[in-house]
């Protein structure tokens, strides 16, 4: 058998960026949202499908949780201990993923700098390979009051903030990560911004969405609320209404867009075949048995061979990689190849 030993200049390493739609069945927009009759979660979280689940296409794309610091908006999960309810271990979960500090301020900016609750929408595992995509998260939410569109701010910003949970944008009112220029509401810092600060966080690298209760319960859509409905009275019960009330704001909204990202890093290795190599095979079948002459005796004068495929070994001689060609090639002393092998991981 014969080697050919590669150079360093033979390695060129590539990293390329690709994008898919987060949903299933590459739906790149969600227009109906669907909940389980009976979801027993419901004092925690609430499950989001894209089909009614008796349908063989129904899968969870998110849930939605409610969260806050001082446990009200759900009833105790013990009554002897009236201050662990479901809605202050959500806001506490979330604190510690996205700061990784159970001290640390859920900050949603200027006029909400410490926010005492917080709605958080994880998106479904399943739903992305890598993160989520910047730029691409759409999300209208209904209200008595009217109708917002949210996006995040990834087109609007030159130094991106990190926590704990990776990338962090804020969402404003606008689309396909860019501010919207109204409604400018009174005292806003920004922007598509409202006096409470922003609608919430995007958190990319975790697929979670965090959005700013007390900017949505602003009570006109001039200012940029919609008046969402949340309860926080401690007589709600074990399944609290909050859950409801976000799922039917984002029904009624009735559009939620979201792509997914993915770094596929590549390796090409360029196999290049001079002239007067691999031009004699070593395949023991062009030997007659019984003679042991060539059985194609033309290949005396002008040998010829037929590569169709390049293995890649280490200096062990151990096989690490195979690369198999589309179709043969042609290879004699009057011809060159250069071969191309990507690997991706």
């Amino acid at each position: 058998m014969s080697f050919t030993r590669l150079d360093a200049s033979d390695f060129v390493v590539s990293a390329d960026s690709v994008t898919a739609p987060a949903w299933s069945n590459n739906v790149t927009t969600l227009t109906s949202f669907y909940t389980a009759s009976a979801d027993t979660t419901g004092s925690y979280y609430i499950d989001v499908y894209n089909a009614d689940i008796s349908s063989s296409t129904s899968n969870v794309q998110f849930s939605i949780a409610y969260g806050r610091e001082d446990g009200l908006g759900s009833a105790p999960i013990n009554s002897l201990v009236p201050e662990n309810t479901p809605t202050r271990i959500t806001f506490g979960q979330y604190r510690n993923i996205v700061y990784g500090d159970a001290e640390s301020a859920v900050n949603f900016g200027t006029g909400n700098t410490s926010s005492i609750d917080l709605i958080a929408i994880q998106i479904d595992r399943n739903r992305y390979k890598e993160s989520l995509f910047p730029g691409t998260f759409n999300l209208y939410l209904s209200g008595s009051a009217g109708l917002i569109k949210l996006t995040d701010n990834s087109n609007d910003v030159s130094t991106i903030t990190y926590v704990d949970g990776g990338r962090i944008f804020d969402i404003v009112s606008g689309s396909n990560g860019t501010a919207a220029n109204s409604p400018t509401p009174t005292g806003a810092p920004a922007k598509g911004y409202t006096a409470s600060g922003s609608y919430g966080s995007y958190l990319p690298d975790i697929g979670l969405i965090l959005l700013n209760p007390r900017a949505l319960q602003i009570t006109t859509i001039t200012a940029g609320g919609i008046n969402l409905s949340l309860s926080t009275g401690t007589t709600v019960g074990a399944s609290s209404t909050n859950h409801t009330n976000i799922f039917e704001s984002i029904n009624k909204g009735a559009y939620f867009a979201l792509n997914s990202q993915e770094t596929i890093s590549s390796d090409y290795v360029f196999v290049r075949i001079k002239n007067a190599e691999y031009n004699y095979t070593t395949n023991p079948s062009i030997i007659s048995g019984s003679t042991g002459t060539l059985i194609y005796s033309n290949f005396i004068n002008s040998p010829q061979t037929f590569p169709t495929t390049v293995g890649l070994y280490n200096d062990n001689n151990e096989l690490l990689a195979v690369a198999k060609l589309s179709q043969a090639l042609t290879k004699d002393f009057t011809k060159e190849a250069l071969i191309r092998v990507k690997l991706d991981w």
